[in-house]
């Protein structure tokens, strides 16, 4: 039997093909790489996708969480909050622009920030907090949002797994000051490389962006701030624009699969499935089980040809890049106990009922 892999973009680009080569010939032709129109076409598209007034495309999903922060003047002696469950990208951003992060734990159930954990971890220095949209779940926005108000602190929402999903029925992207997301190939909605972008509804946000991202300059040589070169390369701003018109399509094929994974796995009493937190509209860009049972489930369905994923094994409070924060085990009980249990299964939209109904008679035959 074919192998099933836990992501396959050959299936999409086989759908997709012809359109992504006539998006690619047509900036070849053009021959306008670097600020070519495809990227404020795109930007002007991916915002509206967000309902959210300004997108500025960025070199990578990492760039988009440092330039928020650095257009919100978040640097030295500040301190930002967010969760010890998520990539390292998320506090890798707040080391980079000079703050300090401070981790709190997470919901068991959605994974995700609480009003409730953030309020407890806000201090004077606390300027700003980056809530996860984890695995295509939005956060808890609303009640974050409110806490952060109440504190006078800046919320930029790390959207980068959750292209479209929705919290409240309002779009995530829209709730924060900013909001970065990621266009790695592959999340809901990828790039063919590295690619970002930061999303906003304040026009001097996206301008401060639009500047640092482009080594800070307002004209050729005439340059406002020390900035970088992090700018959304035309040719995956133009593959970016393709996928944009199949996303709200793509993210259904996400909620069909997992609604038949849901109704597949059900019965398993030793495998406990993905909530859907109330309020939240998921988009799936990972579907995430949990056992006790983890490592032996794990290799019995790569042992079968099946595609399988750890997102996160090791929380960020214990990589030995945070050690100086001075963590330990037992400090976030809810992130170590999902390091040890979750495991992510194929999810696409492509994947067909004779593959999803393989993976569910592995998961059984298993049990």
């Amino acid at each position: 039997m074919r192998p099933i892999p836990l992501v396959d973009l050959r299936a999409q680009y086989a759908a997709i093909g012809p359109e992504i080569r006539s998006a690619i010939d047509g900036v070849l032709a053009s021959a306008r790489f670097i600020n070519g129109p495809d990227v404020s076409s795109f930007e002007q598209k991916f915002a509206a996708f967000c309902d959210a007034e300004f997108a500025v495309g960025v070199g990578s999903g990492t760039d988009a969480l440092t330039l928020a922060l650095q257009a919100l003047d978040v640097g030295p002696g500040d301190e930002v909050i967010t969760t010890a469950n998520t990539f390292i990208a998320t506090a890798e951003a707040i080391v980079a622009v000079g703050a300090a992060p401070v981790f709190v734990d997470v919901d068991p159930s959605h994974f995700n920030m609480t009003a409730e954990t953030l309020s407890a971890a806000v201090t004077p220095r606390t300027r700003a907090t980056i809530p996860v949209h984890l695995y295509g779940q939005p956060a808890p926005m609303a009640e974050i949002v409110e806490v952060a108000a109440r504190h006078s602190i800046k919320v930029i929402e790390d959207a980068s797994q959750a292209h479209g999903a929705e919290y409240d029925g309002k779009r995530v992207g829209s709730w924060g000051d900013a909001a970065a997301f990621s266009f790695y190939p592959a999340k809901n909605l990828g790039a063919y490389g590295d690619a970002g972008a930061v999303v906003t509804n304040d026009e001097q946000i996206a301008a401060a962006v639009r500047m640092l991202r482009d080594h800070g300059r307002t004209d050729k040589y005439l340059h406002e701030y020390v900035g970088v070169n992090s700018r959304l390369d035309t040719l995956q701003a133009a593959v970016l624009g393709v996928k944009l018109s199949h996303m709200e399509e793509w993210n259904e094929a996400r909620r069909a699969v997992a609604a038949k994974y849901d109704a597949g796995l059900g019965e398993f009493a030793r495998l406990t499935l993905p909530a859907r937190m109330r309020g939240g509209r998921h988009v799936y860009h990972l579907y995430v089980v949990r056992t006790d049972r983890r490592d032996e489930l794990s290799q019995s369905l790569s042992d079968s040809g099946i595609g399988v994923g750890i997102h996160y094994p090791i929380p960020l409070h214990l990589q030995p890049a945070f050690r100086s924060l001075g963590h330990g085990m037992g400090d976030f009980p809810v992130s170590e106990r999902l390091a040890a249990s979750i495991l992510s299964i194929p999810m696409y939209p492509e994947l067909s009922d004779t593959q999803l109904s393989r993976i569910v008679q592995t998961i059984g035959a298993f049990r």
